[in-house]
């Protein structure tokens, strides 16, 4: 069976109306999977009760084996939805957010570069590609602000300091140097010899805080004795103007992609979890993030279990730990996110995807079979997650288990479609809804 032939046949489980797929939850250890049973409309729940005992000896290192695209390889999305090629040529394709004049701002990370994206051709390319900004270091995060129509400034996270542009709707280039906001955040001296690099960054609601996420500098070290891991595993609060305010919410291990909840306000995380406990420990997660909120990290994970490599410490921290709204599978490494809002243009996807959320799945090295390398869609109703998550857009692995592609970025345009960056293919992809009669899944 030929590349494209098997990504039809995989396509075909979703040929129903939108509404139907959403029909199958698969829970218990059921809800556990790897790139073989990831199709689009699947919904999986994970829970405490599914989750085992800690089995180190499971740990196995099996990385991404990066292929080039196979001839006939394209994303596959539910029924009705279309996929095209839109951007490509790009370093590392990291974290993309919407202007709200429309335009697609695009960290590419390893570049040092902001890059502006705009409209759509005739054949679903990119009508504009231009670099916003370079000489940044491993830029991430990207916000605009003051919120609403008109910014002032495009905020950026890079791995050491948090700087700001001067702007103004339409900005295809920078206009000056960038005004450094926050000149040192946590981890810059431990950095060069490994952790996490990735920063975000968003506004509260009412634009007042000013939230950046900073990812552990290790696996499972004890910031008791590792001084290196101070304000690390961390959403940091401070003022728009860089003023630290406090540690908003800690235990997070690493906290990639962070969102503001548009009907509740609240503050939410895509969160990868630590390795080296097992095949289905520990599961990455995704949810709302409480002020003062403790997660666990490195002591507990997922509630009260206590890590087997800190067993016995901080015994009165036990009760005090979070048990995140979505748990996702293990190994996911789950990047951006972003929430679905109220769309109006006739691009807009159906009407049950309202509030939902998104987010991309990296896929990681530490499971034997491989999962992840996927988008998946978060139910929510009236803001609130229901548990489950529901593969989207899936097929970046070959049926021998090579990878092709490995979403990272995720964003809604005005119109109602949806954007993914790919650091595999180092692209673009764009997925438009286009009614539920549609049989293709694929661009092609």
């Amino acid at each position: 069976m030929s590349y494209r032939a098997l990504t039809f046949a995989l396509a075909a489980v979703t040929l129903a109306a939108p509404v139907a797929l959403t029909a199958q939850t698969l829970t218990g250890q059921d809800a556990f999977t790897d790139y073989t049973k990831e199709h689009p409309g699947v919904r999986r729940k994970v829970t405490l009760a599914d989750l085992p005992e800690p089995k180190p000896d499971q740990s196995v290192d099996n990385g991404a084996s990066m292929v080039p695209k196979p001839e006939g390889a394209w994303p596959v999305a539910p029924a009705g939805f279309k996929v095209e090629l839109y951007a490509q040529g790009f370093t590392e394709p990291r974290l993309i957010r919407t202007a709200p004049n429309g335009d697609l701002f695009l960290a590419d990370s390893k570049a040092g570069q902001i890059r502006v994206l705009r409209g759509v051709t005739p054949d679903g390319k990119a009508v504009t590609s231009e670099t916003f900004a370079t000489g940044l270091d491993h830029p991430f995060g990207i916000a605009f602000y003051p919120l609403g129509p008109n910014p002032k400034w495009v905020y950026v996270a890079n791995t050491t300091s948090v700087v700001r542009f001067a702007y103004k709707g339409g900005d295809l280039k920078a206009s000056g140097a960038p005004e450094t906001i926050v000149s040192v955040l946590p981890g810059y001296a431990q950095l060069r010899g490994g952790g996490h690099w990735t920063r975000d960054v968003v506004f509260s609601k009412d634009g007042s805080r000013m939230f950046v996420s900073v990812g552990s500098g290790s696996n499972v070290d004890d910031p008791d004795t590792h001084p290196g891991e101070f304000h690390r595993a961390d959403v940091l609060e401070y003022s728009p103007m860089g003023k630290f305010v406090k540690v908003y919410a800690s235990g997070i291990r690493n906290c990639v992609g962070e969102a503001i909840n548009p009907i509740t306000g609240q503050l939410w995380c895509s969160t990868n979890e630590r390795d080296n406990l097992g095949n289905n420990l520990v599961p990455d997660y995704i949810t709302s993030v409480k002020e003062d909120g403790f997660y666990g990290w490195p002591w507990y994970y997922m509630g009260g279990h206590q890590d087997p490599r800190h067993e016995g410490k901080h015994p009165e921290l036990r009760s005090k730990v979070i048990t995140p709204d979505v748990l996702l599978n293990p190994h996911f490494a789950s990047l951006e996110m972003t929430f679905y809002p109220e769309a109006q243009e006739s691009g807009s996807f159906p009407a049950d995807f309202k509030g939902d959320g998104f987010a991309a799945e990296h896929g990681s090295w530490n499971r034997a079979a491989r999962s992840g390398y996927e988008v998946i869609r978060i139910p929510m109703r009236e803001g609130h997650a229901t548990g489950e998550y529901e593969d989207f857009l899936t097929g970046f692995v070959t049926p021998e288990g090579k990878v092709w592609g490995r979403p990272v970025g995720v964003t809604v345009a005005k119109d109602g479609s949806l954007f993914v960056t790919d650091d595999g293919t180092r692209s673009v992809w764009h997925v438009t809804y286009k009614g539920a009669a549609t049989q293709s899944a694929t661009g092609q």
